[in-house]
């Protein structure tokens, strides 16, 4: 069971993907708007937050920002807009999934349940640090930090899963589909499109060691070190 946080200013909307989400067995509680999110984040922890992007008193991007300041919990942004301006600012921003209205409540709900297996970390080696180090670049995948010539970056969670996934297959061409899979979940209901744009904000972040990460034209990617 997950505590999960619901965020829209629309309480049908709300109340649908509550019904699902206790059909599960997930505890929800829910939020008007922003500011209301982020009070509630203050005073307590949630396992993941559903986040509407327009709405009265905070908009979902700026809550989004304020939670990020004290949590890392995954957030999946609900917006009635799919450019890839909208998105590519809502990671940038720290989401971990956007989803465009109209969605079924079936989707949402298989989104949830990828971010939360995804989530739990319980399998991480407690014995030493899984370490990857190329030049002045280096990414603890165990402790989930990585840096740029001894200078910490931060990313938006789903950028380190895709930085890691590509580390753990370095100097293996990897497919388009595969990184889906293995990063967003078997039951990915998204476009490739994300991939692209994950892989931009990647290389941004990366700076001059983006170099590392190969485009592999009609199959997918390789990093090599």
């Amino acid at each position: 069971m997950a505590k999960i946080l619901i965020c829209d200013d629309e309480s049908g909307l709300r109340t649908v993907i509550k019904r699902y989400a206790q059909f599960d067995g997930h505890e929800v509680t829910e939020a008007t708007d922003g500011l209301e999110a982020v009070e509630l984040c203050k005073a307590e922890s949630f396992d993941i937050i559903i986040m509407d992007i327009m709405m009265p008193e905070l908009d979902g991007f700026s809550a989004v920002k304020e939670i990020r300041k004290t949590s890392d919990v995954p957030v999946i942004i609900l917006s009635a807009r799919g450019e890839e301006y909208d998105k590519i600012f809502g990671f940038e921003a720290g989401v971990d999934d956007y989803v465009i209205k109209p969605f079924s409540s079936k989707e949402i709900m298989l989104r949830i349940s990828a971010i939360l297996r995804r989530s739990d970390k319980s399998g991480a080696d407690t014995k030493g640090h899984i370490v990857f180090k190329k030049d002045g670049f280096l990414a603890d995948m165990t402790a989930y930090k990585v840096f740029i010539d001894d200078v910490q970056v931060e990313m938006a969670p789903k950028i380190y899963d895709l930085l890691f996934f590509l580390i753990r297959n370095r100097n293996i061409a990897v497919s388009r589909e595969k990184i889906l899979t293995e990063v967003w979940g078997f039951d990915y209901c998204g476009d490739d499109r994300t991939l692209d744009t994950h892989m931009k904000l990647l290389r941004k972040v990366l700076g001059k060691y983006a170099d590392l990460i190969k485009t592999l034209r009609g199959l997918g990617y390789r990093l090599e070190g």
